[in-house]
């Protein structure tokens, strides 16, 4: 089974002091599903990562992608069309978050990973009353 990520949750792996990083590790290590990452996220991700931790964090990330520890999910031509519309009623919560929605519906998964509460508590996807976020 495949585990929707956001940035959060990805940025809080990498950082030992992040306030969700035990969470979060511990999180994944007793679920041990494989992490799926909308592309949209790959470059907020990598920009915290060299921004906060340095260049060495920033490549490391760049191995687990490489390696695949972390999938890649494409953002489709109908899934902008979707973020498109989550923009358009909830303003706030800006492409990435609206592309992690929308990758979510397409794929039908319920569950996502994220750091993120406001956001994901604030939309309603199509395909359930509200998503289940973890950890």
């Amino acid at each position: 089974m495949s585990l929707l990520v956001d940035t959060g949750v990805i940025y809080a792996l990498a950082d030992r002091s992040d306030e969700w990083h035990l969470r979060v590790r511990t999180y994944l290590e007793e679920t041990r599903e494989l992490m799926t990452a909308p592309v949209t996220i790959l470059p907020e991700v990598a920009y915290l990562l060299h921004t906060r931790l340095g260049p060495a964090a920033e490549r490391k990330f760049t191995h687990s992608l490489a390696m695949g520890e972390v999938m890649v999910e494409a953002v489709t031509t109908e899934d902008l069309v979707r973020c498109e519309e989550l923009l358009g009623k909830y303003p706030a919560i800006g492409l990435v978050d609206a592309s992690v929605v929308a990758v979510a519906e397409r794929l039908g998964l319920v569950t996502l990973a994220t750091t993120d509460r406001r956001d994901f508590t604030l939309v309603r996807p199509k395909h359930v009353e509200q998503f289940r976020l973890v950890p």
